[in-house]
């Protein structure tokens, strides 16, 4: 054999060297599948991809058992599905208003009015379970660790239709759907950094993917979220007083630790009065 030939198969078995090593290296560095790291990377991923759903799998894997994501995860949580939760309330909203107009096919209406509300409900329930946990989370400040979610917070121009009883092709309200979404997950950021339907003052404050909120901003904003869930169950709508006075108990538990001002008065005047309502009911 050749110097030259010599020369060429050693780098050649270089090459493939280092590319092994290359591969081993991100093999070792990518996080362990069914870790709490694991979930925590694709979480993120997820989200940047604006897959709601996946994303709270991965956060509900991770809040399964105290770890080292606990404290940035539960807030994350909470956020995203009470986010999720308002959207699909709103679609129903909007389907119940359709069906009263439209008058030759209410059916197809209240149809999808039951399917959103069922969402809804999981969603608001899964959200009451985790903010139980939020005992486990001590510091005075909340993480915020994620990202501005993307869309706009804006109103979703085509439901003006369903609310005047058009029927859209299915097409239509999936996109429908996932606009609401985008909504209602951006305005639930909103509330939670501080900054209540102002998108611009929140993207600057998630800027990063690392923001901290005063405990109390976080809880008040989360006891406004669970009592929004229980008008969900009143009479005119699911029927089901027993969890309007969970979903109340546990908005009013949040505001324990929240000092006075004339919002926190405004929420647990709402809060009493729907409690006065089931106990009458």
């Amino acid at each position: 054999m050749s110097t030259r030939s010599i020369r060429c198969t050693s780098y050649c078995a270089l090459v493939m060297a280092i590319t092994v090593l290359i591969s081993c290296s991100s093999e070792s560095a990518a996080p362990r599948m069914g870790t709490p790291a694991f979930y925590w990377s694709a979480a993120k991923e997820t989200w940047a991809q604006s897959d709601y759903v996946k994303t709270e799998e991965h956060l509900d894997k991770l809040l399964a058992a105290p770890n080292e994501y606990t404290a940035r995860a539960l807030p994350w949580s909470l956020v995203l599905t009470s986010g999720m939760a308002s959207g699909y309330r709103e679609l129903a909203e909007h389907f119940v208003t359709g069906a009263r107009m439209n008058r030759s096919d209410p059916g197809s209406f209240r149809r999808l009015v039951s399917q959103y509300r069922a969402l809804s409900s999981r969603l608001a329930m899964q959200s009451a379970e985790n903010f139980g946990k939020m005992g486990q989370l001590k510091e005075d400040s909340i993480a915020l660790a994620f990202g501005f979610p993307k869309g706009t917070a804006a109103a979703v121009p085509v439901l003006t239709k369903v609310a005047n009883g058009i029927q859209l092709p299915p097409a239509d309200i999936e996109r429908a759907q996932a606009r609401i979404l985008e909504r209602g997950v951006i305005l639930a950021a909103c509330r939670a950094a501080g900054a209540p339907d102002d998108a611009a003052r929140t993207e600057s404050i998630l800027k990063g993917g690392e923001a901290k909120v005063p405990r109390a901003t976080f809880l008040l904003a989360i006891a406004g979220e669970l009592y929004a869930q229980s008008q969900l169950y009143t009479s005119d709508r699911m029927d089901e007083p027993q969890k309007v006075e969970i979903f109340c108990q546990r908005a009013h538990d949040a505001l324990k630790d929240v000092p006075e001002s004339k919002e926190r008065k405004d929420l647990d005047a709402k809060i009493q009065s729907a409690l006065k309502k089931t106990k009458k009911a």
